[in-house]
């Protein structure tokens, strides 16, 4: 009963059931008016076959008078058939006819009588039936009336054989569409189920759980392969959230510890301002990078999660490259860097000036900082090319590049690779790359430059620059 209530409770089940109602007083409204037709047409044969009897009785009347017309309905009297026949005179006593008894004054007016009639059949025993007939009375001209007629009996049989059969094919449709019913909101009881214990099991902590799908691409499993996506989606930032929470405690530490191991000694072993002052200097230095450090990783979340309150504008890449070109070109030098500025498409882009300045930035000064060491001289170029619908931005080293395993891995929060490990910076900067790339609806590729490392920003072109 209670499997029952919640199969109720269901909308689909519960439209279904309002479509059966309505199917039920459909069929009942199509069985009384096929039965009522089917009266009905019998009725109008019944009285046409009448009227043709009449036609025959009016011939033999004319024929043979008085005379003729009671030998003509003697003899149709006596043959079997449904047809009633009666004469009587003047005072309506029964001269010839078929007809033992029948209802007082229905001889008394002329022409078709309203209603059906009752009457009794001679040769019916000692236990007369009453039947119902519909009957046209005559008059002739010498007083003499003929009644003409015919049982209903057949009609009211087949009236009853119709209604019965549509009763029966009305009761068949009927359960046949309460088990098709059943059957169904059973069985959309079963995929909600299934739904519900998977939910059950996910919110008991199986993020790598799935809500299950059939198949069929009905709208439950439209439903599920969409919650899924959800489900996946969050279950990628609970991993992502998991590995900051790991990373932060991991790469954070050491900072931390390094500005404790300053304090304690310039508390243990400074005596003098100058003394001091280093300390000082050494713990601002690396609260500056803790500071910048939660500042990305802030960025990140930021445009990770879609929003930004940063405003976009037409502008030419070009225009930004060319001021990081400027602006890194003495720190490359300084660096025995060789900073090349390549093609300089001039189509522009919807985009944030401040976060894709940052974004190139970061590549460029990455591919400063790591491209060194090699026997080769190190040579950084920036470009910006359009291609199809896509304009690019790329910096290209010839350092030693990231092995191809590596490359998915270095775009994630904190990662640094064993080679960059002596270098200063919180690997965020791929990360971010990554984040602001996905705002402007474009993405970051990371490939082979033989030797070296290729940085791709890929950006959409809009349609009024396509």
């Amino acid at each position: 009963m209670s499997r029952f209530r919640a199969m109720m409770k269901m909308t689909a089940v519960r439209l279904s059931a309002l479509y059966l109602l309505l199917f039920t007083v459909c069929a009942l409204v199509l069985v009384f008016y096929m039965t009522s037709l089917s009266v009905r047409l019998l009725t109008t044969q019944t009285e046409t076959a009448v009227n043709e009897e009449i036609e025959s009785i009016g011939q033999a009347y004319e024929r043979g008078g008085i005379a003729g017309l009671v030998r003509s309905i003697d003899r149709r009297g006596r043959q079997p058939g449904a047809y009633l026949y009666l004469v009587a005179d003047p005072a309506g006593r029964i001269v010839a006819g078929n007809v033992q008894s029948i209802e007082i004054g229905v001889l008394q007016n002329e022409g078709w009588i309203e209603r059906p009639i009752t009457y009794e059949r001679y040769g019916e025993g000692n236990d007369p039936q009453m039947h119902t007939a519909i009957a046209r009375v005559i008059v002739m001209p010498n007083g003499i009336r003929v009644m003409v007629g015919r049982d209903l009996g057949e009609p009211e049989q087949v009236r009853l054989v119709v209604r019965r059969a549509l009763m029966a094919a009305l009761g068949i449709m009927g359960v046949g569409a309460f088990l098709i019913w059943f059957f169904v909101g059973r069985r959309a009881l079963q995929r909600i189920d299934e739904v519900s214990v998977a939910s059950q099991r996910i919110m008991g902590g199986d993020l790598a759980g799935r809500l299950p799908v059939s198949g069929s691409g009905d709208e439950f499993d439209r439903l599920a392969e969409n919650l899924n996506g959800m489900l996946a989606r969050i279950q990628e930032l609970n991993e992502g959230v998991r590995h900051v929470s790991d990373n932060i405690a991991h790469d954070l530490k050491t900072p931390l510890t390094r500005m404790h191991n300053r304090a304690e000694s310039a508390l243990s072993n400074a005596k003098t301002t100058k003394a001091w002052r280093a300390a000082m200097e050494g713990m601002i230095s690396d609260s500056d990078q803790l500071i910048r450090t939660f500042n990305a990783i802030l960025m990140i979340s930021r445009l990770e999660s879609g929003y930004s309150t940063e405003t976009m504008e037409q502008i030419p890449l070009s225009t930004i490259v060319g001021d990081v070109f400027e602006l890194y070109e003495p720190l490359a030098e300084d660096a025995g860097v060789k900073l090349v500025l390549g093609t300089m498409d001039q189509n522009q882009v919807k985009a944030n000036r401040e976060l894709v300045g940052q974004t190139i930035s970061n590549l460029v000064d990455n591919a400063i900082k790591y491209a060194g060491g090699g026997e080769n001289p190190v040579e950084v170029t920036l470009s910006v090319e359009k291609e199809g619908g896509k304009v690019k931005v790329t910096v290209a080293d010839n350092g030693p590049g990231i092995p191809e395993d590596q490359v998915t891995r270095a775009t994630e929060r904190f990662v640094r690779l064993e080679e960059s490990r002596s270098q200063p910076g919180s690997g965020l900067g791929l990360s971010l790359a990554k984040a602001v790339m996905k705002l402007h609806g474009g993405t970051l590729e990371l490939t082979d430059n033989a030797p070296g490392l290729r940085a791709v920003l890929v950006f959409p072109v809009g349609e009024e620059n396509a």
